[in-house]
């Protein structure tokens, strides 16, 4: 027999690694935006990354140390004309987060991510890779009630307009991928379980994947987790059978799901293989930032090769389940424990790749097609039959036919008013513009 040949499971992080405590103190002391501040982000920026590389890991992130408030709102904070009383989102624990909300038209980002990649790619080595927040979240910005002289059809087209230019920027400047954070996607099943708005969301992604050729869909992912903020979670008692089928559904080239966390790993797992199309990427969450426990890479590398029994070796990559800190003063894990954990997922990864072989005559991964082979037969969406670029943006265009006559944010727990004691919003602007915002 051959002698096996070495498998290359890639790993790559989330996004965000916790703050400096002193940057979080700082920036609460006055406003994001404030140049004084410039230097300690830079500082932040440039520990984070020597971090990351001392951990082995071939790809990284700039830790999100500029992303402020939050991996959601990064794009629009300071924004005119939004108010802070938006979408509450409430976590098992009893604390909840809030969102913004649109006051009048038109919609625009104030920033796009691709200015934090100008400043990571000076001090990495390795490739970096970029998060943008989805349509679907940003989506829930726009009230129940219509805005005068701005349709909900106006704002949906500014929206994916500005989702498309921040993605494209982002490639231009040689982002390793680009992955759009999808965490409300679970919340979506708990808040309607009918399946009404995850539908709504799926289609309005799908309708911004569809802008991109399927070379560039193969460098933009998906991210899916129950949310991580303070150690606790806003979905996690969402049962993945109610996400994972649709959540193949869209157009993209990689997934990256949160399974260190759950319960019943097995169970997403057999959910996994019966809807992922042959020519999507699985990168499998194997630590989990909202446990304390340091996973060991023997952990890491049980959970791989249990993944590998659902999940073709040559689509399998792994991945940390959410971020470490989305929440820019969440101070509940440390830097250290971040890295700790992601040096653990970085040695379990690499420790079994190099155990896993697969001999030349093996019929069991000769059966699976590869993904070179998959990608040849068309665009990503798993049918054997090509579809053409134009005949997907068409797909799109019908879809949003039916997408902009509903509302997607009229939902039970929108609030009526903005007395919610729990509720964390962003702190104002003073109208200074910082070094990332843009000119429209």
């Amino acid at each position: 027999m051959a002698k096996p040949a070495p498998i290359t499971i890639p790993t790559e992080p989330i996004g965000s690694i916790p703050r400096p405590v002193d940057l979080i103190e700082r920036v609460a002391r006055g406003d994001s935006e404030d140049p004084n501040l410039a230097p300690l982000y830079e500082d932040a920026i440039r520990e984070t990354i020597k971090r990351f590389e001392a951990t082995g890991s071939p790809v990284v992130t700039d830790g999100e140390q500029r992303k402020y408030h939050n991996f959601c709102t990064y794009c629009v904070h300071g924004l005119p004309n939004t108010a802070p009383d938006g979408f509450i989102i409430p976590y098992s624990d009893g604390h909840t987060r809030r969102l913004s909300r649109l006051t009048r038209g038109p919609f625009r980002y104030r920033r796009y991510a691709d200015c934090y990649l100008d400043v990571a790619m000076r001090y990495a080595h390795v490739p970096v890779k970029q998060a943008v927040i989805s349509p679907s979240a940003l989506s829930l910005m726009y009230p129940a009630e219509s805005i005068p002289d701005y349709s909900r059809e106006q704002f949906i087209e500014d929206l994916l307009n500005e989702h498309g230019t921040e993605i494209r920027r982002c490639l231009k400047k040689g982002a390793h991928k680009v992955q759009v954070d999808f965490t409300e996607g679970r919340l979506a099943v708990k808040i309607d379980p009918s399946g009404h708005l995850l539908n709504s969301f799926i289609d309005l992604n799908n309708l911004a994947l569809s802008r991109f050729s399927p070379e560039e869909r193969r460098r933009i992912g998906v991210h899916t987790c129950p949310g991580n903020d303070l150690d606790s979670t806003h979905s996690a008692d969402v049962d993945y059978a109610e996400l994972l089928p649709s959540l193949f559904e869209l157009k993209a080239g990689n997934f990256y799901i949160a399974l260190a966390g759950e319960r019943d790993r097995r169970h997403a797992l057999k959910i996994i293989r019966k809807y992922r199309k042959p020519d999507q990427w699985v990168f499998v969450g194997v630590t989990a930032p909202v446990d304390p426990h340091i996973e060991s890479p023997e952990e890491v590398r049980d959970r791989v090769l249990e993944a590998s029994e659902y999940i073709p070796m040559e689509q399998l990559g792994t991945t940390d389940d959410c971020g470490f800190s989305p929440f820019s003063d969440d101070t509940s894990t440390s830097r250290d424990t971040a890295f700790a954990k992601i040096q653990a997922r970085v040695l379990g990864t690499k420790g079994q790749a190099t155990a896993i072989g697969c001999p030349a005559e093996c019929k069991q991964h000769s059966r699976r097609p590869s993904a070179c082979r998959a990608a040849k037969r068309g665009v990503l969406g798993g049918s054997s039959k090509a579809q053409s670029y134009g005949e997907l943006r068409l797909e799109a265009l019908l879809r949003r036919e039916t997408l902009v006559r509903g509302n997607l944010s009229n939902l039970p727990i929108r609030p009526n008013d903005d007395t919610d004691r729990g509720a964390r919003s962003p702190t104002g602007s003073s109208g200074r513009r910082g070094p990332c915002e843009t000119d429209h």
